[in-house]
């Protein structure tokens, strides 16, 4: 799970780790049932890097709220496929 690297390389407590692997695994989650493109097999690793490494992001500024955590890295995720399509 990308997010467990994320959590070995950087200094987050056990609440921190909490937090975060808790706020990939709804995001991840959302995705997937939701039925993007972004889940799908051949973009499964790169979302799902895409998403750790923003939630770690937030969590290094400070923010622990679950629903925010999840919800910004859904937008972020979203955002970095509208620009690679040069949407944005």
């Amino acid at each position: 799970m990308p997010i467990q690297r994320y959590l070995k390389t950087a200094a987050f407590g056990l609440e921190e780790s909490k937090v975060l692997a808790a706020a990939f695994d709804t995001a991840w989650s959302v995705l997937r049932r939701s039925g993007s493109t972004l889940a799908a097999n051949d973009k499964a690793a790169m979302t799902r890097e895409v998403l750790a490494k923003q939630i770690v992001e937030m969590v290094q500024t400070g923010e622990r709220d679950h629903q925010r955590l999840v919800n910004n890295a859904l937008v972020h995720v979203a955002s970095c496929q509208m620009i690679s399509r040069g949407l944005g």
